[in-house]
């Protein structure tokens, strides 16, 4: 590769939406330049399927979790059995678990009991941990800097849409910065804002698709092919060409999944 490639860090293949299309969708990734992608575990009882996802594309990989919203019904895991599922070769993240307040789908005891599980089998695993956060800045902060402080460890807020006191607090510890096409979206200023004050080296973009596509694409099914529009997007913010702005966030995500392998062609000391 004559230019470093980008990654989709945060998407969901294993959705009904791309059921039918799976092989395509992949393809229009790769033409795109995403030369990885990592497909997120919201249900423990769906993880085979995701699995089974990551083993059949070469440059996709999965993580292994449960959802804040699926707290209150999936099965309760415990750190043991996370670690377990974290040690097949393609899981390269712990997640996407976290705190939801906005939505409240599962109570917020049962959210908060899942996320110290997951906090702990990233501790155990020492793969990141791969946080979802909304409207439950604090609490969230709270358990991310109690749990370090126990055992250091290192994850990502992905999609982020949260206060700059959570990222801030969140950087403070080692964590990374993820941008979905939220950062493309006109009401999306006070994220702008503290986006432009993330230290470069801990920068990493991704869809959450299908939700949330990007302008030009916003309206329709997001997918890995369009974290092109939300990497542009973050090269004009920070006022860094398109290619070196790739350099950078394809050397964080490799520095920060460090399981997943880095494409032989792929040179990332030699990029921009």
């Amino acid at each position: 590769m004559n230019a470093p490639a980008i990654v989709d860090s945060h998407c969901h293949l294993d959705f009904e939406t791309f059921e039918d299309e799976r092989d395509e969708v992949i393809a229009r990734a790769r033409q795109a330049g995403v030369c990885r992608m990592v497909t997120i575990s919201t249900r423990v009882t769906t993880f085979p399927k995701i699995r089974a996802i990551a083993e059949q594309y070469d440059d996709v990989f999965c993580s292994v979790g449960i959802h804040p919203h699926q707290a209150g019904e999936e099965p309760e895991v415990s750190v043991e059995e996370l670690v377990a599922l974290a040690e097949h070769p393609k899981v390269v993240g712990i997640g996407e678990s976290g705190l939801d307040y906005f939505y409240d789908s599962a109570p917020r005891d049962a959210q908060r009991r899942s996320f110290t599980t997951h906090i702990r089998a990233a501790q155990e695993t020492g793969l990141p941990l791969i946080v979802h956060a909304r409207d439950a800045d604090d609490d969230t902060a709270d358990l991310l800097e109690a749990e370090y402080a126990r055992k250091p460890y290192t994850g990502v807020l992905h999609c982020f849409s949260s206060g700059r006191r959570l990222a801030e607090r969140a950087l403070d510890i080692g964590f990374y910065v993820s941008l979905s096409g939220i950062i493309t979206f006109k009401n999306a200023e006070d994220v702008r804002s503290t986006v432009r004050d993330v230290p470069l080296d801990r920068l990493l973009v991704e869809t959450d698709s299908p939700y949330l596509a990007p302008v030009p694409k916003r309206g329709k099914r997001n997918e890995p092919a369009y974290v092109a529009h939300t990497h542009a997007a973050l090269a004009g913010l920070r006022g860094l060409p398109e290619a070196e702005m790739a350099g950078l966030t394809t050397r964080n995500f490799f520095r920060l999944f460090s399981r997943v392998p880095v494409p032989a062609d792929l040179d990332l000391d030699g990029a921009a």
